[in-house]
């Protein structure tokens, strides 16, 4: 069922994008950007600014996940891929990646949750199902309830790399497919815990610290907060000249300081 409703899925958004790209004359194509939900909210508002900027110009922003927007710069149904995450040796082949941002991982909970910090080992425990009870890292004793990112997201791809390292997480974990609906059930639940974009927090939800570092832009800088990835922007050959165009406002001052302000890290 669930390989039945991927297909479905895929198969939506291939329409939708040859819709994009068909439905209106070559002159007035706009940019399509497809991928990554943790970096669509973001590229969204760079997006309304370009278009603000040049009244002539289009860009198309639509989700699906980071391995969904890579397929899609494949198969030409998207000029830029969005992925948040690095890409592996065979993807890297394919592509030109773009640093557009910098993004911590938070690991997050409920607020009314007593734990503030995690060891990485506990963190891995956590999501393996070794640890399955608050009590054991110094909370209240519950049952954790584990909050995921689905398969094929970035997010996920870069939390399985950067905390599980051979563990995996079990499947009855609660998967979700975007960073926002992770937020939702970690809001309403004191036993959930959940990880997403450290730029997507926002003051409802209590992101962790990691063998004692904080969350914090300034620790992923200075390394001390080693959950981090990059935001990128994937093309497939030379980009267009319209892609080229937003792609060189993305990388403006004006554009990464607008990033900062919406709590990412820079690029440059």
């Amino acid at each position: 069922m669930t390989q039945r409703k991927n297909g479905l899925a895929a198969f939506g958004l291939a329409a939708a994008l040859l819709c994009l790209t068909g439905c209106k004359g070559a002159k007035n194509r706009p940019v399509n950007v497809v991928g990554s939900t943790s970096v669509q909210p973001f590229a969204e508002v760079l997006a309304q600014e370009y278009e603000k900027r040049n009244p002539a110009e289009r860009v198309e922003v639509q989700g699906g996940g980071s391995t969904a927007g890579l397929q899609a710069a494949v198969n030409g149904l998207a000029d830029i891929g969005m992925c948040s995450r690095s890409l592996n040796e065979a993807e890297a082949g394919q592509f030109t990646p773009i640093t557009i941002a910098r993004d911590g991982l938070a690991i997050v909970v409920n607020p009314a949750n007593t734990v503030d910090g995690l060891s990485l080992e506990q963190l891995r425990g956590i999501f393996s199902g070794r640890i399955a009870n608050w009590e054991a890292v110094g909370g209240k004793g519950s049952p954790i309830r584990l909050i995921a990112r689905e398969e094929g997201s970035g997010t996920r791809e870069s939390f399985m790399h950067l905390v599980m390292d051979k563990d995996r997480i079990p499947a009855g974990a609660i998967a979700q497919e975007s960073n926002g609906a992770v937020k939702e059930l970690v809001k309403g639940d004191p036993a959930a815990i959940g990880f997403m974009s450290l730029g997507l927090v926002g003051k409802e939800l209590k992101a962790l610290a990691i063998d004692g570092a904080e969350p914090t832009h300034e620790n992923v800088l200075n390394g001390k907060y080693k959950l981090a990835r990059p935001f990128l922007f994937a093309v497939k050959g030379a980009p267009g000249a319209g892609a080229q165009k937003f792609i060189d406002f993305v990388l403006s001052a004006d554009a990464q300081k607008m990033l900062e302000d919406e709590g990412l890290i820079r690029a440059k």
